[in-house]
């Protein structure tokens, strides 16, 4: 078993932490988040549907968008989109129109079967994440949720700069989210 960092600390060290010290911390926490985030995507993709549901998430949030825009939004290559993509309206779950503004081109969206696929994933993951979250008060996970999504929104913000690169369009952030109801 991994030993926590940030929670073996004495309170006293986490609030009066440096930004430095904080960084320390932070990376090491980032570090096994992202193991642990990395494993539970490769069983995902072991699960029906597990390749869907990016892309999905992209075309029912978002609205219909162009193979290449897709590729850009999810830090994918396009000939791995361009593959999904073929496999999903085979399956029926994406539609391909025209493009309005050039008929060269070629929207993409959900149909509605790929609009319930996708509610039908998210509401999977939003049930594991729920029993994950029981235990936790309420303050704690509505400043889990505040706190991520304003790391979230630096990440996005400063993506550039810290690591080049764009990052292309990103969901409303969790912290305006978090700000327009109430704690529960």
């Amino acid at each position: 078993m991994e030993p926590t960092t940030a929670a073996a600390e004495p309170a006293a060290t986490r609030s009066t932490a440096t930004a430095a010290e904080a960084a320390l911390l932070l990376g090491d926490e980032l570090s096994r988040f992202s193991r642990l985030i990395h494993a539970w995507k490769l069983r995902a993709r072991e699960e029906n549907g597990g390749g869907d549901r990016l892309l999905l998430a992209r075309l029912v949030n978002y609205g219909p968008r162009r193979a290449t825009d897709l590729a850009a939004e999810t830090l994918l290559d396009l000939s791995t989109v361009s593959r999904q993509v073929r496999s999903l309206v085979d399956r029926g779950l994406v539609e391909r129109t025209p493009d309005p503004e050039d008929r060269r081109g070629t929207l993409l969206s959900a149909s509605e079967a790929g609009v319930l696929a996708f509610q039908q994933f998210r509401d999977q993951r939003n049930q594991r994440l729920a029993r994950l979250l029981e235990g936790w008060t309420a303050e704690d996970r509505y400043e889990l949720v505040r706190l991520f999504g304003r790391l979230n929104d630096d990440f996005a913000e400063n993506h550039h700069e810290i690591f080049g690169g764009t990052l292309g369009v990103t969901a409303p952030t969790a912290t305006a989210v978090a700000g327009q109801g109430e704690r529960k």
